[in-house]
């Protein structure tokens, strides 16, 4: 049997305590405004206990760890940040609008809400009297300091409920000690004091109903807490003031001051959020009617109702996360709001599909990198992951079997000390029949009967985040094939580069022979020169190529037979053309300009040159020709020719002509100058095709003719070839 002041706490941990639905209302407002600002959001938060607790609460857990703790609102929105914040308060206004909290009734709750904002503001004004430096923290321990009894009505409504509107003094508290084991003051410091908030905080909730006498020596905040609780509760018993003004060293003339002030900055307050203040006294109210019980089907359609917005909500804060990480850092905080979980932990599914991965987010980020759970291999999570089922385990002796397994493996029992709780909850991640991952949340054990019943609860909401957290997934998958498609090019483009530096390399060598024997001779070197310029140039053009992979844009023209002069000049200077090869140029009169870049076409035909010199190794005869012009789908080109009388290609190397193959030539680059060629035609938005047979192989190169663009009708009049 659990003890009853234990039952009570345990369930003060979980309970949601009420917020003033104008404040939710004008919070929500201002959270839908592109320019809201943490300082205005605070100013609003600041006004409720029940929405400041919950700020409190979840900025100051283990979720959002510090190296010093949050005490301020503003840190502590700063801390949270507005997707959080919006998701809080849409919850809050969720779970009030659906669940039938007991003040939605018969208790009212305005007269709590002017008690708590006067004492905050009477404890703001008393510290700035005192000069105590933390101004700010002595609003926020008023605001607080009655938090205990909204917790108890949210926790105990059927027991506190009478309680809850009676008036706030010793014979109150006597009351709670004897019907619930535990005074509102307790509550409310055990409350702050697991948000891990200052213990100073906790003190002043604790003792605002100590007697004045022994608080003679307690730290400031205590004190001023205690005569702001005096002053706004007990105004009408000037003794009992006088005493508590004596703590702080304030004049019994100047008492009434601050309650003045105090009225008129709530009733501020009240008029600009809308709310009437008429009967809101802190005074006995009348007995409660009797409740009629709920229907147990309106109840059910509420839940779902509930839980559906709910689900729809969070699935809209996962979409707006940026990147893999932010989602599952959504996805543990917000489990843990909804649920009331001590600490999660995501699981994804491992590359092979064969295991769950620790996905390395949160405070056991360092154990989880390396923590795997086969698939293939019975317990626990693999089951649940496998039927894609939600389960439930209990650590052995923790205090309540409900759900638990009877026996737990490793990997569950490793969970368990990683999240530092009693018993787990694991939601199995699932969009369509796949299951993307689990995520395991620790909490106590005598909370799984709670969370079984919130089992359809917690499948829709590990369903959103499945699919949430598969659009991340693709979004990183295709990320990472646009990556690897990147370095793909990069390295083809790399060996072209090698491929075509060659060439001009090669040449430039030849050249310093012939320069070296020219000018062991005292001849003239200034064509050769030239030439070695233009190489070099070259070089660095194609260098520089290297870091634009797209296509250059048109705009050049280019004289084809000056290019094809310009080559065979090069090859004609140097070893590369041997005497037992004949070249032969038939450059018409007609058309000679091209579209397209002159370095670019000089790149082509030294490649196209160079293989009909190694496939005639024992001489014979190339030809360059231009054959004008030719109509290919109403565009002109200029078709050029390059041929040779040697044996021909085989069926196999014609098929895979233009593609990079591995060549029978020496040299780890030879196979890729036609696949060159063919990508530098492309890209002077050319067409290249090649004919062979047993006399000889020519390829032949349609360029783009120099306007190109021009109208057919006009052309054909003068008798163009259609090659169609």
């Amino acid at each position: 049997m659990q003890h009853p002041d234990q039952d009570i706490r345990n369930r003060l941990l979980i309970a949601r305590l009420p917020a003033m639905p104008q404040i939710l209302i004008k919070l929500i407002e201002l959270l839908q405004a592109d320019d809201a600002g943490m300082p205005e959001l605070a100013a609003l938060i600041a006004k409720d206990a029940g929405m400041a607790s919950k700020i409190l609460a979840v900025a100051n857990s283990s979720a959002y760890q510090r190296h010093q703790r949050t005490l301020g609102l503003e840190q502590a929105l700063v801390a949270l940040g507005t997707d959080t914040i919006k998701t809080l308060v849409i919850s809050e206004s969720v779970f009030q609008t659906f669940n039938n909290f007991p003040h939605s009734g018969s208790t009212d709750l305005r007269a709590f809400w002017k008690g708590s904002l006067t004492t905050a503001v009477i404890a703001r004004d008393l510290a700035r009297a005192l000069d105590y430096p933390q101004v700010e923290e002595a609003y926020l321990a008023g605001l607080l300091h009655n938090v205990g009894r909204l917790a108890l009505l949210a926790t105990a409504p059927k027991e506190y409920a009478y309680n809850f509107s009676a008036r706030d003094d010793d014979e109150l508290c006597a009351v709670e000690l004897r019907t619930l084991e535990i005074t509102h003051a307790e509550a409310g410091a055990w409350l702050i004091e697991r948000w891990n908030l200052d213990s100073f905080l906790a003190d002043s909730v604790l003792y605002h109903h100590e007697p004045v006498q022994r608080l003679e020596a307690a730290h400031p905040l205590i004190r001023i807490v205690r005569l702001a609780h005096q002053l706004c509760y007990h105004a009408d018993a000037p003794h009992s003031a006088a005493a508590a003004a004596a703590l702080c060293g304030i004049e019994d003339d100047k008492l009434d001051a601050f309650v003045k002030s105090a009225a008129r900055q709530v009733a501020r307050a009240a008029e600009a959020l809308g709310i009437d203040l008429a009967g809101a006294d802190d005074v006995p109210a009348p007995p409660a009617a009797p409740t009629v019980p709920l229907d147990p089907v309106q109840a059910r359609l509420s839940e779902e109702v509930r839980n559906m917005v709910l689900v729809q909500e969070m699935g809209q804060c996962f979409a707006r996360q940026q990147g893999e990480a932010g989602m599952l850092d959504a996805m543990t905080r917000s489990a843990r709001m909804l649920f009331d979980l001590e600490s999660t932990v995501i699981l994804l599914e491992s590359p092979t599909g064969h295991a769950l991965q620790g996905a390395g987010t949160g405070e056991a980020q360092q154990r989880l990198a390396e923590f795997l759970v086969p698939l293939n291999k019975p317990g626990l999570l693999a089951d649940a992951a496998n039927q894609r089922q939600l389960a439930f385990a209990a650590r052995a002796g923790a205090g309540s079997s409900a759900g638990a397994s009877p026996g737990l493996g490793i990997a569950e029992e490793q969970l368990l000390r990683i999240v530092g709780s009693e018993a787990l909850v694991c939601l199995p991640l699932v969009a369509g029949q796949r299951c993307l991952g689990m995520l395991v949340g620790g909490v106590p054990a005598w909370q799984l009967p709670l969370l079984q019943k919130k089992e359809r609860f917690l499948q829709a909401f590990g369903s959103q985040a499945a699919n949430a957290l598969e659009t991340a997934l693709s979004e990183r998958g295709h990320a990472s094939r646009q990556l690897a498609h990147v370095a793909e090019e990069y390295r083809e483009a790399s060996r072209r580069v090698v491929h075509e530096v060659n060439n001009p390399l090669s040449i430039i060598k030849n050249y310093l022979s012939v320069l070296d024997a020219k000018l062991a001779r005292r001849e003239p070197v200034v064509s050769e020169m030239s030439i070695l310029n233009e190489e070099i140039d070259r070089v660095g053009h194609l260098i520089n190529g290297l870091a634009d992979l797209q296509p250059s844009e048109g705009g050049c023209v280019t004289n084809v037979a000056r290019v094809v002069e310009d080559v065979l000049r090069l090859f004609r200077a140097t070893d590369f053309l041997p005497a037992s090869v004949q070249v032969l140029t038939r450059m018409q009169d007609g058309p000679q300009e091209i579209d397209g870049d002159a370095d670019l076409l000089k790149q082509i035909l030294v490649n196209l040159v160079k293989n009909a010199i190694e496939a005639q190794p024992d001489g014979g005869r190339i030809e360059l020709a231009n054959r004008g012009l030719v109509n290919r789908e109403r565009r002109l080109y200029v078709e050029l020719v390059v041929s040779d009388a040697g044996p021909g290609l085989s069926q196999e190397v014609l098929a895979k002509l233009f593609t990079a193959v591995k060549s029978s030539k020496e040299g780890k680059h030879h196979g890729l100058g036609l696949s060159i060629v063919h990508s530098l035609v492309k890209k002077m938005n050319g067409m290249i095709s090649c004919r062979s047979g047993a006399n000889g192989t020519s390829f032949e190169l349609l360029l783009p003719a120099r306007g190109s663009t021009s109208q057919l009708a006009p052309v054909q009049a003068r008798g163009v070839v259609d090659s169609a």
